[in-house]
């Protein structure tokens, strides 16, 4: 079972210019990641997916840089566009697409994500934020009751996507054109793990987090 995984990086950043590339405790933004990824050995092909020569450099070894077409660096391309460009360019089973943009993202909890996947009948995974806290949506609270406020230990808890990764098999885009598929794993990060780096706000809390875990 042939195991691929991709990171889609494009240079020309709207809300934060040149962000993939900016110096973040003394490494770029986009080593976060690829450090990571080089360590991992779950993957049999690993590559960058972008249309500039210029990330070249900050490639290590072990990962490919697979050029992809100046089209999908509009900030009109979606996500689905990028992950159908990849899956018709490289063929593999399973594939794993992650962003520079949430630098602190564990290896071991890639490794257990894909391994779910491989071995326990899930036909997708992503990194996934457990929050115990009083939700609301569309003016009503979703998991407690107005008449009976138990303590957020009580709570049930909200899952959101952090966008960190998602793995998936072929069929998963070919066939439902889809990320994530109708039997998907959820695999529990940490409050670290989900910073995602949109803003130059975000960038700033990144750069905190980044100096703590490296003290």
């Amino acid at each position: 079972m042939k195991t691929a995984v991709f990171v889609p990086i494009k240079l020309n950043n709207q809300r934060l210019p040149g962000k993939n590339l900016m110096d973040l405790n003394g490494q770029p933004l986009c080593s976060y990641l690829f450090t990571t990824l080089h360590k991992l050995t779950c993957f049999d092909e690993k590559y960058v997916y972008c249309s500039s020569e210029k990330i070249k450099p900050y490639i290590p070894e072990s990962v490919n840089l697979l050029k992809r077409s100046p089209n999908l660096d509009t900030p009109e391309t979606k996500g689905m566009e990028i992950i159908k460009a990849f899956v018709n360019d490289v063929d593999a089973d399973i594939y794993m697409i992650a962003h520079v943009t949430q630098p602190f993202i564990k290896g071991t909890s890639i490794e257990n994500a894909i391994s779910k996947v491989i071995h326990d009948g899930y036909d997708s995974a992503f990194s996934a934020l457990e929050q115990k806290t009083y939700c609301w949506f569309k003016g009503c609270p979703v998991n407690y009751s107005l008449d009976n406020v138990v303590i957020t230990q009580e709570l049930e808890p909200i899952y959101t996507e952090t966008s960190g990764f998602f793995i998936f098999k072929k069929e998963v885009v070919t066939n439902l054109h889809r990320r994530i598929g109708n039997n998907p794993y959820m695999q529990m990060v940490d409050q670290f793990e989900a910073i995602d780096i949109d803003t130059a706000d975000d960038f700033k809390m990144a750069e905190i987090v980044a100096k703590y875990l490296n003290s």
